[in-house]
Order: C-alpha cells, then structure tokens, then sequence
C-alpha cells in the first residue's frame, strides 16, 4: 500500500506520519519525488482502511494497494527514475553510461592498460573480474584479492571508479576499494548474498539469472533495497532458451518491461548475450534505442589470449570504433554519452 502525501509538508510530519504504520508493526518507505512524497507500507496491508487514512489523516492526497510483491523497486511507490551517481559518472535516463573492462584481471600491467584505453575512449566505468565463477573447476577462477588489489591500482591510474564481482558474503571486507559491487548471473538468487551487499553501503550491479523471469529479477533488487541499499542497477546479460547460435538470447524487451515497473537504472551487458565478438556493437546499439540507461562491454588488450571469454571480448581498436558510433547515435535519443 502506498500512500501520496500532500506537498508543502514538512519533513516532521512527513515522519511522524511514517512512525505511526511503524508502532502498527509495518515497515516503511519514504520516497521523495520531484511533486509528491509517497509512504509506502510494507506487511500485511488487509486490515488497513485506507479510504479513511485519505479522509481522516489530513496529510495523504490519495491512496493504492501495490499488488506486485515488489515494493521499493516499483514505480508506483518510487515515479521518478532513480540516477546513480559514482564518482563523476551518472547512471540514469538521461546518459548512456558505458562501463567496460576485460572478463578477468589477469595482470597489473593489463588491467592498467585497458583502463586507460577505455577511458580515452570514453568509458565513465572500469570493470574487472578478480573472482571468477566457472562452470568448469578446471577454468581460470582469477586472480583474487591480488586481482582487486590491481583494480585498485587502475583506478588510481586512471580516476575511474571500479565495478567487479562478489561471490559470497566473506568476501566483503575485500571490496572496501570497489565502488560498484556486481552480483552475477549465478548469484541473482543467493538471498544471503543479496541481503550482504544490501548493508555494503555500495551501488549494486545486479545481473539478472540466465534462467530467471523479470519479476524474479525485482524481486532479487528488493532483497537488497529492503535491507537497506537503494542504488541498485539492474543488467540485462540474455536468457537461456532452445537457441544454440549464440551464447545467451538478449531478452531486449525486458528493458522496457522492467522501466516500466521499476524505477530503478538498466543497462544491458551485449557480451555475455551474445558470446560472439561481432554481436556486441549491434546489440549495444539496440540498447541505446530500446531505452536502456548504458552497456556493460568485455574489453581486452588481446582478446586472442584471453584467460577467459575471449571470443566475446572486443579489442581495444574496437571497442573505440563502437565508443565512436554510440557518441554519434546517442544525441538522436536525447542521451549524453
């Protein structure tokens, strides 16, 4: 249940009107937007006479039962898009964001050299793997803290804030330098996990499950928000289906589907949808047309060599090449890159 607040309130009765629901028993959401402040209440709502808060309280505008079991990610509580600020990249309605990076961290001189590039380019984000989840226990796993400690390094170098991926909830006191806490695929359904990074006080990338549904992905971003953490970022990386001829299949509708319920940023990893090198640029500019807020894209300085997913990474002349024909398209969908 969400309840619409009057404007010109202040910010005591704002409270107080919250802490009554709390001694009720409900938790709640207070979400500010640009005209109105919603209250929404979390619990079980069935015995809440909400036509007689609107005409009693003095302080509620108008009232609505949220259906969805998502509540902190939904637009209804939250009309506003949410911007996630890091550093001095924006991740939001109005930019294309372009975070990019090898799979995996494989040395300090590597990491450092594609930061660089792909900055000049024009990537606001570095991201590199130091904890690998594989399929096989025999592939590459990373390079582990020595390899956060190198993304470290590139981000001094560079001034780029870092995004890379955490495993489980023991490896949390190793982030402290990552700006950017990144939960994989295989992790979208970890609760324990999720409920972790939602007390990090970190922005979360959280990729949606290779066989998961939208709503299940919602509901893995409330995890996080109703732990305490509202900056989550949501990625579309494809879906497993019946097609075999590329690695994933890019589900470009979520984007819409999932800016139309939440409020929260989405950008779309073309990488790991596709898992074939000549896809990404094609799909990265699908991307920016289907209204998605920016790119997750695997770079690296040889991608023939690569410790892991090589085939799907672009190389540094490449990914400026794409760089170069987003900045052109960008404009046309009244984004800044």
């Amino acid at each position: 249940m969400v309840f619409i607040l009057k404007s010109g309130l202040s910010e005591a009765t704002i409270k107080a009107f919250s802490e009554s629901f709390e001694r009720q028993g409900f938790s709640t959401i207070i979400s500010k937007g640009t005209e109105h402040t919603a209250v929404c209440l979390i619990g079980n709502t069935a015995s809440v006479d909400m036509d007689k808060i609107v005409a009693t309280s003095g302080v509620v505008e108008y009232a609505r039962r949220v259906t969805e079991q998502y509540k902190a990610v939904n637009r209804t509580v939250h009309p506003d898009d949410t911007i996630i600020k890091v550093g001095e990249a924006e991740i939001g309605p109005d930019t294309f964001t372009v975070i990019s990076g090898p799979c995996s961290i494989e040395s300090e001189e590597q990491i450092v050299e594609v930061a660089k590039s792909v900055k000049a380019s024009g990537a606001k984000l570095l991201r590199g793997g130091a904890f690998k989840p594989r399929s096989s226990p025999y592939s590459f796993q990373g390079l582990g803290e020595d390899g956060l400690r190198m993304l470290s390094t590139a981000k001094k170098e560079t001034g780029l804030p870092i995004v890379s991926e955490i495993m489980n909830q023991t490896q949390a006191p190793l982030f402290e330098d990552v700006d950017i806490v990144q939960i994989g695929a295989r992790n979208m359904q970890n609760f324990d996990l999720l409920k972790e990074v939602g007390q990090m006080g970190k922005p979360v990338l959280l990729k949606r499950g290779l066989s998961n549904t939208i709503e299940e992905l919602l509901m893995s971003a409330e995890y996080i928000m109703s732990s305490g953490n509202s900056r989550v970022i949501l990625c579309e990386r494809g879906i497993r289906t019946f097609e075999t001829m590329t690695r994933n299949t890019l589900d470009i509708s979520s984007v819409i589907v999932l800016k139309q319920k939440s409020h929260l940023p989405v950008i779309v990893d073309p990488s790991h949808a596709s898992g074939i090198r000549s896809f990404v640029a094609p799909l990265s500019k699908a991307s920016l047309a289907v209204g998605a807020d920016g790119l997750m894209v695997e770079t690296h300085n040889d991608p023939a060599k690569a410790l892991c997913d090589g085939a799907q990474s672009l190389d540094l002349k490449q990914f400026d090449e794409l760089m170069k024909e987003l900045k052109r398209r960008a404009p046309l969908e009244n984004r800044k890159i």
